[in-house]
């Protein structure tokens, strides 16, 4: 009667335990980017092709004068700074160059940026040729919900969104290739877009650049047995532990 009356109280409160453990929060309480199912995604545009200058960039430029003659014959040009200096876009958008000082490049193109400098040091050397390049472009990839972060920088100019889930190591088995989102701009409020892979048909709405910062996350299936019994192994351990001791001291 005794081991009857134990059984029962050990099922019921194993039934207490998975009721408590199988709260949608506890099993899914490393989500990340959740929205509602009504909610409205905003309509993507794809980025103009020239990337645009941002504060907190790191450029390296390169001056050369007499138009840059050096690139091709070494002799009769000179450089006017070694390989390897990364200047910082400040957070109001300037950059501190050689010689000129202060310069506003944010919100500029690549090209514009050239252009402006050029323009500049011409008061300075006889026709400079200057090369700028943005060194940090990178964006962040969550491959598989929360459980799979990246910071993948840009191999190349027009980084898309296929090469960056190719470079993060691809969706993973619990990735949902039909639910992979795209936040962009200011994460106080950022537009979030929505995008699926899983079928050819889409293939041309993902075909697009990537901006520096984008978040991508690909939301992942839930996996709720297999939590919960995560969860409820370490109790049910000491719960099979106590009742065995009882046992023991009963007989």
């Amino acid at each position: 009667m005794i081991i009857k009356k134990s059984l029962v109280f050990r099922l019921l409160l194993l039934l207490i335990v998975v009721s408590f453990f199988s709260s949608c929060r506890t099993l899914t309480s490393n989500r990340m980017f959740e929205t509602k199912s009504s909610y409205d995604f905003s309509d993507f545009e794809p980025a103009q092709i020239e990337y645009i200058i941002q504060p907190f960039d790191d450029l390296s430029l390169k001056i050369y004068t007499n138009k840059g003659d050096r690139l091709i014959d070494i002799k009769g040009t000179s450089r006017l700074q070694q390989d390897g200096i990364t200047y910082k876009v400040e957070f109001d958008g300037q950059v501190k160059v050689p010689t000129l000082g202060r310069v506003q490049l944010s919100g500029k193109t690549i090209r514009e940026a050239e252009s402006l400098l050029e323009d500049k040091y011409k008061a300075y050397f006889k026709d400079p040729f200057v090369m700028v390049e943005v060194t940090n472009k990178r964006v962040i990839v969550f491959s598989s919900g929360s459980a799979d972060g990246q910071v993948i920088r840009f191999s190349n100019d027009n980084f898309t969104l296929i090469e960056a889930l190719a470079q993060s190591g691809g969706v993973k088995d619990y990735g949902k290739s039909y639910r992979i989102k795209l936040l962009r701009g200011d994460l106080n409020n950022p537009q979030i877009f929505i995008f699926n892979i899983r079928n050819m048909k889409y293939i041309n709405d993902v075909n697009f650049q990537l901006q520096s910062n984008d978040i991508i996350y690909v939301e992942a299936r839930p996996r709720y047995a297999a939590k919960t019994l995560q969860e409820i192994t370490p109790y049910l351990t000491l719960f099979t532990s106590i009742f065995t001791v009882y046992l023991l001291v009963s007989n």
